[in-house]
């Protein structure tokens, strides 16, 4: 700052007299202010306002920097009174109006240009306020003070428009002190407006309104000194004015300010604990809608009333009278051994939900709908009521039974879950009500949770192997059964000593001599089986009817479950096999008909519906989000993996395991009977088929509706582990139809070739061959054998139409046709044709290839079309040898499928080629032979 100081005179100079003198010894020294500006703006944040004022007045630079506006915005800030986007929007309406006067006024200017009513020559552009405006010195204090206070004056006259880009350091605090009425005060920081450039302004209403209450309370030595409590009587007003001196003393920042802040605290202490007195002998004495309201009022004036609902809570009635509600081990006690019930824990919850909504309408008739009392009192009744009720019957079950454990959780839960919703909503309770219920009720489950999740997994795996071992064990004494019935009047002794004998007389014996035992197939119709002789000793090979009927013919398995339900299934009393061989028979029998219970349908329903309700019970949980919801999640997946690991390794393959070994052995020469239709372990297979498809789809429409649709896991997520497994378990089924298809397909020719082997009689394509007349003439149209072989392969072709998938379906029919083909090939190289006998083939052909037709596999079509071009070679006769030689020749003829040697190696069935082959040979080779 500028400072006038004497300069020094000089050693030996003359004094010299007279003012003028005095001027020139006299210099213009500058010097800088000790402190930077940072260090003093820091020092004035520790003065109180009286000495900021104070300080205002040292010079103009203190006091702008005392009447800076941001220092009187931290102040206000710090108190929760200054929005920053109340003040944008006030600086940004202010601007639009500035920018639109100055818009006018241009405009006006240009209108007066225009009339010639003004001129910029002769004219000096007046201020806003219509004074002349002069250029002045600038340490002109007395122009400068008289600027600002006109400047302030304009703004408080033009209210609506006030420019506060500039300062206001005119306003004086203590005119504004003088001016506040009490009543005002009451609500002075509900007034406070964020204005720009008025910071300080609306500081010292809020310092004048309750400065002297403040440090009056400070200077107090008791509870009666204090003026507040003099000046207004009322609690309401006593509460309003104490929580704006909490609030007030935020600005509080000069030296003592915690000595006061604890007397403030202190006084407020004391004042509530009277106010939370009267309020406990009103709850005592009822008077909810008395002094209990208003001391619940007068408690959230003060702090927000945290004091009030904790006391509220803790004198409830329903904390000291749990055990009215209803005991927790009636649950067990009610139940049967072993198992667990519902009804006093629903009890519980209806009574319990009747008490809490009746305080609902206590709560809403007593506290502010500005607080949210209802739901501490909620979580305090989850704390000291549910929870207590809940964890000693959990713990109970858990010792005496799992299963019973699991049952009282998820009941239990979901009953909670229902008395969430049955709660009504006080007025305060806000729009997330139910969700801070279901919080709340989850953390009482919370501890529990843990082992649910894993006892229900453990629970889940020990029942689905159980299920399937008791099948499995039940299949074994079902057979061990038969077995035992079958062989009860055999010699035990000497079946141990001739086993190995007896057993190859039953497999290697002629078809004739083994007793014809039905098949039945839901696909076919069985014939019954004539009685055949015995032909070794005077024994009998029947097998006897009573022994039969004893074997399950259907292709369901058994059950497992239910009244009806045996232990075992021995056949019932009736006439048993007398010979060794006989009873050998109806064993082997009797497996083969067993290939249809190799894996139970009934299995697979009841571990979907084990799996459905363990995962029913722990999709409970999932519901609540978090980090129980996602456990919940996981732990659902891997009940599902679990079932198809169960359902699939376990049950599902071992069966069509077991099913391909049965194709794999089958030999058509070597089987019972042949009257029915279709090879009997491939009918069965099929059936297998359709069950694998049932249980296939059964798991589809489970991963769908419980899986998918709850949205337990995602379809489209690759890493899932359940999409992981169902595709796993899928491959694995689709993998061992195509084993036991390609297995099925060996099978099915077997028994095509043993069709043509013995039922093709030499003269069906040689008529001459017997000598009689008779057999010169027969009707035109396929053979018995033909006949057979389509309604044989047809009828096994149909059975997988709508049980597998298409790509399946036409792979199967595709490898059947070319096999047949090759079948019918080998089979026409052991014929002898004759030209009368080759109508009977065509009509063969014909035949396979109009079945052929109804496979729709166009590429199948081309070689059953060369197999009806093949056949022409036979009806040419002999004289015609030449053109039979162009036909061998013509490879087009048959579109590639056969070679001319291959047509050759067909002609020589002819039963004259020995007289045509010379014309032949030498029409495609052009020689021929010659005898030496």
């Amino acid at each position: 700052m500028p400072a006038f100081t004497r300069a020094t005179a000089h050693s030996g100079a003359t004094q010299r007299s007279g003012v003028l003198a005095s001027l020139r010894t006299t210099e213009l020294v500058i010097s800088k202010p000790i402190l930077p500006a940072e260090i003093i703006s820091t020092i004035l944040d520790f003065l109180s306002v009286p000495d900021l004022l104070r300080f205002a007045r040292v010079s103009r630079r203190m006091k702008e920097m005392v009447y800076d506006d941001t220092r009187w915005v931290q102040m206000l800030q710090s108190m929760g009174c200054w929005s920053e986007t109340e003040a944008r929007k006030r600086f940004e309406e202010a601007m639009r109006r500035k920018h639109e006067a100055q818009k006018a006024k241009h405009e006006e200017e240009a209108r007066g240009k225009a009339a010639g009513l003004t001129s910029s020559s002769n004219r000096v552009p007046n201020s806003a306020d219509g004074i002349r405006k002069t250029s002045v010195t600038l340490f002109d204090a007395s122009d400068e003070e008289q600027r600002q206070n006109g400047s302030v004056g304009m703004k408080i006259r033009n209210s609506d428009g006030i420019d506060v880009l500039k300062p206001s350091p005119g306003i004086v605090i203590g005119d504004l002190m003088s001016s506040t009425s009490t009543v005002a005060s009451l609500t002075i920081l509900k007034s406070v407006r964020s204005i720009r450039g008025f910071a300080r302004h609306e500081f010292g209403r809020i310092y004048g309104a309750l400065a002297p209450l403040y440090f009056d309370l400070a200077r107090s030595r008791n509870h009666t000194d204090p003026a507040i409590f003099r000046i207004y009587r009322e609690p309401e007003h006593q509460a309003q004015m104490l929580a704006q001196l909490t609030v007030f003393a935020r600005s509080d920042m000069y030296q003592g300010w915690h000595y006061r802040e604890e007397k403030l605290n202190s006084m407020v202490g004391i004042f509530e604990n009277a106010v939370l007195r009267e309020f406990e002998q009103a709850y005592e004495a009822g008077d909810i809608d008395g002094k209990m309201r208003r001391y619940a009022h007068v408690l959230v004036i003060l702090n927000g009333g945290q004091e009030g609902v904790d006391l509220f809570i803790h004198k409830h009635p329903i904390m000291f009278e749990k055990e009215k509600l209803g005991n927790s081990m009636d649950c067990i006690n009610q139940a049967a051994s072993g198992s667990i019930s519902l009804e006093p824990s629903h009890e519980f919850f209806s009574r319990l939900s009747a008490a809490i909504n009746e305080q609902s309408s206590i709560i809403d008739r007593v506290f502010p709908q500005t607080i949210n009392v209802f739901l501490p009192f909620l979580e305090r009744i989850g704390e000291d009521v549910i929870s207590e009720y809940v964890t000693p019957l959990f713990d109970e079950a858990h010792e005496r039974n799992v299963e019973s454990y699991l049952k009282a959780i998820a009941g239990i839960f979901e009953q909670c879950l229902r008395f969430g919703r049955s709660l009504k909503p006080a007025m305060g309770s806000g729009d997330l009500f139910h969700e801070d219920v279901n919080r709340i009720l989850a953390r009482v489950f919370e501890p529990h949770v843990d082992l649910f999740l894993q006892e229900e997994l453990y629970f889940f795996k020990k029942k689905s192997d159980a299920e399937v071992s008791s099948w499995e064990r039940k299949i074994y004494d079902q057979d061990a059964a038969t077995e035992s019935f079958f062989m009860a009047n055999i010699n035990r002794q000497a079946d141990k000593r001739d086993f190995l004998s007896s057993f190859k007389k039953v497999v290697m014996m002629p078809v004739n001599a083994l007793p014809t035992i039905p098949l039945p197939s839901p696909f076919t119709v069985s014939k019954p089986a004539a009685p055949t002789p015995s032909t070794t000793g005077g024994a009998s090979l029947e097998v006897p009817s009573g022994a039969l009927s004893q074997v399950p013919t259907r292709s369901a398995t058994p059950a497992l479950d239910g009244p009806s339900a045996p232990e075992s299934r021995p056949p019932s009393p009736g006439p048993a096999p007398t010979t060794e061989l006989a009873a050998k028979a109806a064993i082997m029998s009797t497996k083969l008909k067993g290939i249809r219970s190799l894996f139970s349908i009934e299995v697979a329903l009841n571990l979907v519906h084990t799996a459905k309700s363990s995962i029913e019970r722990v999709a409970l949980f999932a519901g609540l989000g978090g980090q129980t919801g996602e456990e919940a999640k996981e732990q659902c997946q891997m009940i599902f993996v679990l079932l198809l690991q169960t359902l699939g390794s376990r049950h599902i393959k071992t069966g069509f395991d077991k099913a391909v070994d049965h194709l794999s052995g089958y030999n058509p020469r070597e089987a019972s009977e042949h009257d029915q239709l279709g090879v009997a372990p491939l009918v069965m297979f099929l059936e297998l088929v359709n069950v694998g498809d049932l249980i296939l789809q059964m798991v589809d429409v489970f991963y769908e509706q419980e899986m998918v649709a709850k949205k337990l896991t995602d379809r489209n997520d690759f890493l899932d582990p359940s999409s992981k497994e169902k595709k796993r378990f899928e491959q694995m089924l689709d993998d061992r139809v195509a084993a036991g298809l390609n297995k099925g397909i060996d099978a099915l020719m077997a028994e095509v070739d043993y069709i043509c082997s013995t039922t093709q009689k030499p003269t069906d394509f040689n008529p001459g061959v017997s000598g009689s007349p008779n057999n010169q003439n027969h009707d035109i149209g396929p053979s018995q054998t033909a006949k057979q072989i389509v309604e044989v392969v047809s009828s096994h072709t149909k059975m997988l139409v709508g049980s597998t998938d298409k790509h399946v379906l036409d792979v199967f029919n595709q490898e059947v046709g070319l096999r047949l083909f090759t079948v019918l090939c080998k089979h026409l190289k052991r014929q002898r044709i004759s030209v009368d006998g080759s109508i009977t083939l065509i009509s063969d052909m014909n035949h396979y290839f109009v079945y052929i037709e109804t496979l729709r596999n166009q590429n199948l079509l081309l070689y059953f079309k060369a197999l009806r071009e093949l056949a022409q070679i036979y009806l040419i006769g002999p004289s015609d040898a030449k053109d039979m030689a162009t036909i061998i020749a013509d490879g087009d003829r048959f579109h590639g499928i056969f070679r001319a040697e291959e047509v050759y190696e067909f002609a020589e069935r002819r039963t004259d080629w020995y007289q045509v082959k010379r014309d032949v040979e030498r029409a495609m080779y052009g020689i021929g032979c010659g005898v030496m």
